[in-house]
């Protein structure tokens, strides 16, 4: 994994009131072939997993899976070069989750934008190595007084990710508060392409969009999505599979998706990349995100007692 510097086994790092060095949670959750537990450049602490399949790298904070690399292939997921590694910031790339909202918050435009979940810490509650020779691990957000001022429902959240030759992330949520609440949520997926003048999206012809650039306005996808300039779109209503066809790298990347009403896609193209100050030069150039969500039209009410969740598997096919 990237980014990896020297670990110090004995450095403490707490969850609510539970205080573990790096050497307590590899004893408790770390196994052998499957998944180590790291420090990482920024002082953040990571979950290194290493199996027959694939590699993949986690930070604790955000629960942000950064990489996904199946054997033998090019990464799936993209992870800049320039990601800057620091407690309480965003990393560019990876698989940032967006929760409890979508976008700008309703009603407090300074709340931070798609919500905390992606720059608090998140919590190690189990992993196992599968039968398949997969590896599974599942984390669940730490609450605190900042977080709970943010969003004052009684809930929680948790993320279950299954690193084989495929990827399964699972956003849960589960209301445990006596009123209905409406939640906003994304996988703000980036995907590692050739280069985006050889990429068509496929999945969503048809379907009906929210086109942020320029004047907002709704649109009709017509067919194949061809990216030439900044595109960040919101399309609503579908719970179709999406196809990345790279005619660079001759594959396909299949995103699976259950329990999302919403597909997010963006690319900041070269004028806005280069404001960001981590793409790098053209390194907008590799990327495009593909985001499974429930926003705008789609947010979820989610009832007293009831649990929502959020799937998507993330695969590699042949390119036909």
């Amino acid at each position: 994994m990237a980014h990896i510097r020297n670990c110090r086994e004995n450095t403490a790092f707490t969850f609510q009131d539970i205080t573990m060095t790096l050497a307590e949670l590899n004893q408790r959750f770390g196994i052998s072939n499957h998944i180590r537990f790291t420090e990482i450049s920024g002082g953040l602490i990571a979950a290194d997993i290493d199996n027959a399949h694939a590699s993949a790298g986690i930070t604790l904070q955000g629960a942000h899976l950064m990489t996904f690399q199946p054997r033998g292939q090019e990464p799936v997921i993209w992870l800049s070069k320039y990601a800057k590694f620091a407690a309480g910031k965003s990393i560019r790339g990876g698989v940032p989750i967006c929760w409890p909202w979508f976008g700008p918050h309703a009603t407090d435009s300074k709340l931070p934008g798609h919500g905390y979940a992606r720059t608090v810490m998140w919590e190690v509650l189990e992993t196992k190595a599968l039968p398949d020779g997969s590896t599974f691990i599942r984390l669940g957000l730490v609450e605190t007084d900042a977080t709970r001022a943010q969003w004052p429902h009684p809930s929680s959240a948790q993320v279950e990710i299954t690193v084989g030759k495929a990827l399964r992330v699972e956003l849960v949520t589960h209301n445990s508060g006596k009123e209905v609440f409406t939640l906003g949520e994304a996988l703000h997926t980036y995907f590692h392409i050739s280069d985006v003048a050889q990429m068509t999206i496929q999945g969503l012809a048809g379907c009906d969009y929210l086109d942020k650039v320029g004047e907002p306005a709704r649109r009709t996808q017509q067919d194949g999505i061809v990216i030439a300039s900044e595109v960040d779109r919101v399309y609503v209503d579908t719970a179709a599979d999406c196809v990345i066809e790279d005619r660079g790298l001759k594959r396909a990347i299949r995103i699976a998706k259950q329990g999302s009403r919403s597909t997010v896609v963006w690319n900041p193209w070269t004028e806005k990349a280069d404001k960001m100050g981590d793409f790098g030069q053209d390194g907008h150039r590799g990327m495009v995100c593909v985001e499974s969500a429930n926003a705008f039209d789609n947010v979820v009410s989610v009832a007293p007692g009831a649990t929502h969740r959020l799937a998507v598997v993330y695969s590699v096919e042949t390119l036909k």
